[in-house]
């Protein structure tokens, strides 16, 4: 069943002019034809169009079949690669594993300082709808690696770094040593539709805010010692991702998967 992203107001969907272009022209979906609807912040719904054109299509909800919700918040900030394509490769399997904000920054080893967000969330949106996660992740303007440090927060902020010049422990025990992710209660339920077994769909009746997670992955070149020391006296705890050198985009899909691996219950 096909995944549309959506406004939900009053047990109705409204789909906006690029959504519905693709579910009549795409798609060639027809009135009374049974979709899937999120709004993109975890709540998954069963739902029958009723109104189908390439301006707007609007869909009936059959059923809540649930409120997808991790036990924790990750933001990754990313210094994006000369490649664009590989930070592209990054942002649709960040999705794909998990992840809520995405914010590129500029660093002093830098080979790539702007992106085009607009490309970058359609990316992030495909993966979304591919995989069938009823969460968007959120991305942002690319910001300087000081400006963003000075407005950054988290319960648990890392700083991935290669060098030496700091201590370090690996990523999994830096999460292991933190909050205690594992004790919101958890709901399942279904309203029928099997999705809801390949997710980790939850009632948000008595789950408290999730723990928020920050990781910074820094460009081909690494942070340099200055920007490790900056991060440090913000409150990051240097980490390794490993014993191996890796690229940026492995680096980033490598801390998301680790994340999602330690605390998912």
């Amino acid at each position: 069943m096909h995944l549309f992203l959506a406004t939900i107001e009053n047990n109705y969907a409204t789909l906006n002019e690029a959504e519905s272009q693709h579910c009549a022209k795409v798609l060639r979906l027809s009135i009374g034809d049974k979709i899937l609807i999120s709004d993109g912040q975890g709540k998954l719904c069963d739902a029958e169009l009723t109104v189908v054109n390439h301006k707007v299509c609007e869909a009936a909800i059959l059923g809540e079949i649930g409120v997808f919700k991790r036990p924790y918040y990750l933001h990754v900030a990313c210094a994006p690669t000369k490649n664009i394509e590989r930070f592209e490769w990054f942002l649709e399997k960040a999705t794909e594993i998990g992840i809520d904000e995405i914010t590129p920054i500029i660093t002093e080893h830098s080979e790539r300082t702007i992106v085009k967000r607009d490309r970058s969330e359609r990316v992030i949106m495909a993966a979304m709808k591919q995989c069938q996660a009823p969460n968007l992740p959120t991305i942002h303007e690319i910001k300087k690696f000081s400006d963003f440090l000075e407005n950054c927060h988290a319960d648990q902020k890392f700083i991935g770094y290669c060098g030496d010049e700091f201590e370090k422990q690996t990523l999994k025990n830096a999460l292991c040593n933190g909050t205690d992710y594992k004790s919101a209660p958890a709901c399942v339920f279904t309203t029928g539709s099997d999705i809801s077994t390949s997710l980790n769909v939850r009632s948000l009746s008595g789950v408290e805010a999730n723990p928020s997670i920050l990781i910074l992955i820094g460009p081909e070149g690494d942070f340099s010692q200055k920007e490790v020391a900056l991060a440090v006296e913000n409150g990051f705890v240097p980490v390794t991702l490993g014993e191996t050198r890796l690229r940026t985009e492995t680096a980033v899909i490598v801390a998301v998967h680790t994340v999602s691996l330690t605390l998912q219950p």
